[in-house]
């Protein structure tokens, strides 16, 4: 890994990076490739590859130099978007074709509704938050997967073990990227796992109201009061790292 890399920032994209007007977009964006020798970035989203790729081929977003995506379970280049062999492999091996198994177990549960969406290494629902019953949640866990909820909407089932957290760990060690330089930062409680692996955190201002509640504990996770692309501004702001950008911190 380049030794000039001064710092790493590893962000969410929904309500965090890819949330906020146009023209600060556009700006921090530019940044970001003035800067790419200097500052890594990785993308750490419940979206897709596919989609990642598109976005980033479209000029949305500044290509990265790694992706974490599908809520960790795919770890790819930002070059290619191709896997990362040896961290995807023990996923795989984790999840072991378990799509049409889980689907079997939760399909008469109440308050749980398939999302659009067939991810190869996860299973993606909609919940109802008055209706989702904790023996759903059970099923789920004695069956050897992982439960993520977030929003009071979304419920997505993973690989034991494997979260945006965990993924981004194995990815910086896979890398020899110096711990110390790496800023993670996210909105909601799927991002949660990000801020337990103890790495200097930012919160955002519009973050969940149950992720606030969980991070209350957490002294690496600096909250700011800004949403969005903004917050992400401010706590490298806080964090000192503002200064490699040529703009100024959210007022």
């Amino acid at each position: 890994m380049n030794p000039s890399y001064q710092l790493a920032l590893a962000t969410d994209l929904d309500g965090t990076f890819l949330e906020g007007d146009q023209a600060v977009k556009n700006i921090f964006y530019n940044e970001l490739i003035r800067l790419r020798e200097q500052v890594l970035l990785i993308y750490v989203t419940g979206r897709s590859v596919d989609t990642l790729e598109y976005f980033c081929k479209n000029a949305y977003l500044p290509h990265p130099h790694f992706i974490i995506a599908d809520h960790g379970t795919h770890i790819v280049d930002g070059k290619h978007f191709e896997p990362i062999q040896c961290l995807q492999d023990p996923i795989i091996e984790t999840w072991n074709d378990s799509n049409i198994t889980l689907k079997k177990i939760l399909q008469e549960e109440p308050g749980i509704v398939l999302q659009p969406i067939d991810p190869p290494y996860r299973v993606a629902y909609y919940y109802d938050p008055h209706q989702l019953q904790n023996r759903t949640l059970e099923l789920i866990t004695q069956a050897g997967f992982d439960v993520i909820l977030s929003c009071d909407m979304y419920l997505d089932i993973v690989p034991r073990g494997v979260n945006k957290g965990s993924s981004l760990m194995k990815l910086i060690n896979h890398a020899n990227v110096n711990q110390e330089i790496v800023i993670t930062s996210g909105d909601s409680l799927n991002d949660l796992s990000l801020f337990q692996t103890g790495l200097k955190s930012i919160a955002v201002g519009n973050a969940e109201p149950k992720l606030r509640t969980a991070i209350n504990n957490l002294c690496n996770v600096y909250l700011s009061k800004h949403p969005g692309l903004l917050g992400v501004i401010d706590g490298l702001h806080f964090y000192n790292k503002l200064q490699l950008f040529q703009l100024h911190p959210a007022a």
